[in-house]
């Protein structure tokens, strides 16, 4: 006779076995008789129509989570719906449902009716997960995160999003809970897959835009399944050879590669047929294609994690292309087209032509001062007249300037949210090639570089200069950009330009730009707890716990962050590469994007930005600032909180003009606090307290 011990080991072996489907012509019968259609159980199964066919024709079986759902309906239908000659059971005892992964939940209110799930319809089918679920972080893999973003309309061409994290087991994660079965085992199958079965991609940004191409996000296990290293060899070139197997099998099946060759993220495209694109872009997660420093914590994420990331910054931003500074430019792109559809009236027909405000197809030679010695048209030339320095602050006060100030107890940091992102609001930038001007009176609303001497304007020596990112007077004339020469005539200084390169066609090119990225911002410190209506007490302390209230959000409020600096950076890219010779073309000059113009004119505006706040301030609270960097301001304070020193009215209101807290590009957050003697240690040493401020390991970027 059996023991106890044997008979519940016994027990426990079946319990681990997988539920059991009935065959698939059976599954087949059972969705015909409780009249449902493939699609309306793709839909509930948050998966796509081939995956049904393939399980009702034997191709494929479900994977957990799926298969449990699945199971449950098959076993609900067959309850009602027996087969032929078998009587139907009795009905069971109403029960209260059991909450289901959150995979299966119905879909979002804004659908449309006829798009409820079977879960909606027949009462066996999957249940909606229970109210408050949706707020609970994902435990694991299978289980995605909970708090989800607001939803827009779905495209019935993208039903499933615009991207999907590939798992070494077939499992697709999208967003809002989808998974897919994948049956891909190489490059070649994925990339088919994506662009026949797996319903991913997302609609242009705007009218006369391009939709996104799907993304697949590969993680190790996806990628050695593949045939991919675990690990890319060529630091250096970053991509594959050109004789790796992969990169021949994509090649003998007829897809090309961009440029930039099989990498971190790889571009595999055929040529458009009409105007369906074949375009899929992967992401390898082991090749570091999520930069740490712009995605904190993504690549050690759960895969259905790094879907809700990605999916999140798609959904506010745009479809990840590259690297946050890549897609930051390519945002730009896609807001602002280079053509649009125009009616020839010769023919009729329609034909592309350019879209006015866009920065067109091709590149443009900069001014000779707005470039730099290596670009060709400089180099060639034999220009010697100077360029353009507009960078932002790196500055530091004498010691010797410090009065009774060291005598505070505190250095407190002050961080601008986004600083270059609110200098690109209803930022005026020139469109047109730049002509050049001799004498020409100053004019405030013309974006260019102008030849003139600002070193007669006196400041007070505790405020760095505006003109310059140390901080240091001008000695003579010097190349500006409006917006330094305009702050000059603000202040009350008479300018007069010796020479200018200007441009005739204006606009607000990084309008839409601003808009997008900064309700993104917006919209995501809300999501952590950080919104409009808190008091600046509640709102420091409301970013004081933020990244740990969402590590996920923190991620994307991180990548939309590194967006903003990378995007502005990449308009003036320089030459790379230890081959490279002065004089000679660099692959990024070539593109209409590669604009030091209007990078410059980013970053003079935030420079001016600041020193406008920090010279109100000094008028209105008398202090004057210890140190800048970018975007961060260090003070001398009588307390650790800025309430205590930032000026307020009687009333309680933050005085306009200086610095403010607040969620809002433009607006200040705590940076970091740390004694006063500290901050003169680092001074004494030439050392930019405001680099160090936050404490810890951390270091700010240069330039955000």
């Amino acid at each position: 006779m059996a023991s106890e011990e044997e008979l519940f080991a016994n027990i426990d072996a079946l319990l681990q076995e997988e539920p059991q489907l009935p065959p698939p012509a059976e599954r087949a019968r059972l969705r015909e008789a409780a009249g449902i259609t493939q699609a309306r159980l793709a839909q509930a199964l948050k998966s796509t129509v081939q995956t049904v066919k393939n399980y009702e024709n034997g191709r494929t079986e479900p994977k957990e989570p799926r298969l449990s759902a699945y199971q449950r309906l098959l076993n609900g239908w067959a309850v009602k719906y027996p087969a032929h000659g078998v009587p139907a059971a009795a009905p069971a005892p109403a029960v209260q449902p059991e909450p289901v992964p959150e995979t299966f939940t119905g879909p979002a209110a804004t659908e449309a009716p006829e798009a409820e799930t079977v879960a909606q319809v027949e009462a066996p089918a999957v249940a909606a997960a229970p109210e408050g679920s949706a707020s609970r972080p994902a435990t694991s893999s299978r289980r995605p995160a909970g708090k989800k973003a607001a939803k827009p309309a779905v495209d019935p061409r993208f039903p499933h999003g615009p991207l999907a994290v590939l798992d070494g087991d077939g499992s697709a994660y999208g967003v809002d809970g989808i998974v897919l079965d994948c049956p891909a085992t190489t490059v070649v199958e994925l990339v088919e897959w994506t662009l026949r079965e797996s319903g991913l991609g997302a609609p242009k940004l705007s009218r006369h835009g391009k939709d996104s191409d799907p993304l697949i996000v590969l993680t190790a296990a996806a990628a050695v399944k593949l045939g991919l290293p675990e690990h890319l060899e060529d630091r250096r070139g970053l991509r594959l050879p050109e004789d790796h197997p992969v990169v021949k099998q994509v090649v003998k099946a007829k897809w090309q590669l961009t440029q930039r060759g099989f990498g971190p993220w790889a571009r595999i495209y055929r040529k458009a047929q009409g105007r369906d694109r074949q375009c899929v872009q992967l992401a390898i997660l082991p090749w570091d294609a999520l930069d740490s420093r712009a995605w904190p914590g993504v690549s050690e994420m759960e895969p259905a994690d790094v879907a809700r990331v990605l999916g999140v910054y798609a959904q506010r931003v745009i479809t990840p292309r590259g690297s946050t500074a890549v897609s930051g430019l390519e945002l730009m792109t896609a807001l602002r087209p280079p053509t649009k559809p125009v009616r020839d009236e010769e023919t009729g027909n329609w034909v592309s032509g350019p879209n006015p405000g866009s920065l067109g197809t091709e590149p443009m030679d900069p001014a000779p001062p707005e470039g730099q010695p290596e670009h060709p048209a400089i180099y060639h030339s034999g220009w010697k007249g100077g360029f353009l320095h507009e960078e932002a602050y790196q500055w530091v006060r004498s010691v010797d300037l410090l009065g009774d100030e060291d005598n505070l107890p505190y250095a407190v940091g002050l961080d601008l949210n986004t600083a270059f992102l609110a200098a690109a609001a209803r930022l005026t930038v020139g469109l047109s090639e730049p002509v050049h001007f001799v004498g020409p009176q100053f004019n405030p609303k013309i974006p260019g570089s102008w030849l003139v001497d600002l070193s007669h304007v006196e400041l007070d020596p505790r405020l760095p200069s505006p003109f310059t990112p140390t901080g240091e007077r001008p000695t003579g004339p010097a190349w500006y950009q409006t917006h330094t020469v305009a702050y000059a005539q603000e202040l009350g200084y008479n300018v007069a330009p010796v020479e200018a390169y200007l441009r005739r066609e204006t606009g607000a090119y990084l309008d839409p730009w601003h808009d997008r990225l900064k309700t993104a911002y917006v919209d995501t410190l809300a999501d952590l707890g950080v919104t409009k209506d808190l008091d600046d007490a509640e709102f420091l302390a409301a970013m004081e716990r933020h990244k740990d209230v969402d590590p996920a959000m923190a991620a994307v409020l991180a990548a939309i962050k590194a967006t903003v600096k990378g995007g502005i950076g990449k308009l003036f890219e320089n030459p790379q590469g230890k081959g490279y010779k002065d004089g000679d073309p660099w692959p990024a000059m070539q593109r209409p994007t590669w604009r030091p113009d209007i990078r410059a004119a980013v970053i003079s505006k935030a420079r001016v930005n600041m020193h406008r706040k920090m010279l109100n301030m000094a008028k209105l609270t008398g202090l004057y600032p210890l140190a800048v960097l970018s975007d961060c301001v260090v003070y001398p304070a009588p307390s650790p909180s800025p309430l205590d020193f930032l000026p307020y009215a009687e009333s309680g209101k933050p005085i306009p003009g200086a610095f403010r807290l607040g969620p809002t590009p433009g607006l200040a957050k705590l940076e970091g606090v740390q004694a006063m003697l500290w901050a003169v240690d680092l001074m004494e040493q030439g050392l930019n307290p405001a680099r160090h401020i936050k404490g810890g390991d951390a270091v700010l970027d240069e330039g955000e």
